[in-house]
């Protein structure tokens, strides 16, 4: 009896153990990286590779720049950029 009490103690101090490194390697692994990337860094996370992207206005890439100065400032707001001051 006390055999089999001993053993189910360490099955389940195993279990316990491999379940808290299991936690750890998903929150410090796949977890803190989104939140890194979309909180702190306000960057695009790309679950399939794993990369956090910077995300670009389309005025940088076309050289043209919105008619509306109030939407581009906004614009550039929302993706942790300064205004242009004119």
């Amino acid at each position: 009896m006390y055999r089999m009490i001993d053993r189910f103690k360490l099955i389940f101090l195993a279990v316990f153990a491999i379940a808290s490194a299991g936690m750890f390697i998903y929150e410090f692994g796949w977890r803190r990286p989104i939140h890194e990337c979309e909180v702190e860094r306000r960057g695009w996370w790309d679950p399939d590779t794993r990369v956090c992207a910077k995300p670009v206005l389309i005025s940088d890439i076309t050289g043209r720049t919105l008619d509306d100065k109030a939407a581009e400032a906004a614009a550039r707001k929302a993706i942790g950029r300064a205004a242009v001051k004119p």
